[in-house]
């Protein structure tokens, strides 16, 4: 009823403009949204949320909002691998700092920061440059950095992972990878990043959807 959508509603604590002194209060912020949402509503679904997965995090990565923010330091997977052809997903820079999304296995290494250094991993860095196995693959226009209160969206289609700013293609493809896949994220130095895998800030590119768990591909 309306007091479970209040629930939800409820405003993060503001987390913008941090200095790299503040990074303590950012993550006492993170814990504070952890211990209020720890006792939300369980919500009965058929199947469970695509989320950030707290079995696949690095050491000092902190996950809270319902597994939809990383803050800490290190990296994080999604839940659930991208099966599907055509995967859309999307992050918001909530607070600056260093960070990276895109693609990784299983076998990535989620403390040893920043990703793309070796073959297991293919992400956008803060700085606009698209790695995998230690090579820039591909790189933003200068002018098109992603700042605070940005929409990162990703496209993945088992061969070229494609970047969108707020819902604008940066026409900057990579690929590389190889093997089962998931959405992969990290951060460091007060970098806040939240992950969206549905109700998206942009409607996802013709043919691209959001992440389905295997058992509702048919």
């Amino acid at each position: 009823g309306s007091a479970r959508r209040h629930a939800y509603m409820r405003k993060p604590c503001d987390v913008g403009g941090l200095s790299a002194g503040k990074m303590a209060s950012s993550v006492l912020c993170c814990l504070r949204w952890c211990s209020d949402g720890g006792s939300g509503h369980i919500q009965l679904k058929e199947m469970p949320a695509v989320q950030l997965d707290t079995q696949h995090m690095g050491t000092d990565v902190v996950i809270v909002k319902n597994g939809r923010r990383i803050c800490g330091t290190g990296g994080c997977l999604a839940n659930a691998p991208l099966h599907q052809n055509k995967s859309y997903f999307e992050f918001k820079v909530q607070s600056t700092g260093v960070w990276g999304v895109g693609v990784a296995t299983q076998k990535a290494n989620l403390n040893q920061i920043p990703f793309g250094r070796d073959a297991q991993s293919l992400v956008l860095r803060h700085d606009g440059a698209i790695y995998h196995n230690n090579e820039e693959r591909n790189r933003l226009p200068a002018n098109s950095l992603p700042q605070e209160g940005d929409i990162v969206g990703l496209t993945y289609d088992h061969v070229e992972l494609n970047i969108y700013l707020n819902g604008k293609n940066m026409h900057c493809p990579a690929s590389g990878i190889r093997g089962t896949v998931y959405p992969v994220v990290y951060v460091d130095d007060s970098a806040i990043l939240d992950c969206q895998f549905s109700e998206f800030y942009s409607p996802p590119p013709p043919g691209f959807e959001k992440i389905l768990f295997e058992q509702q591909i048919f």
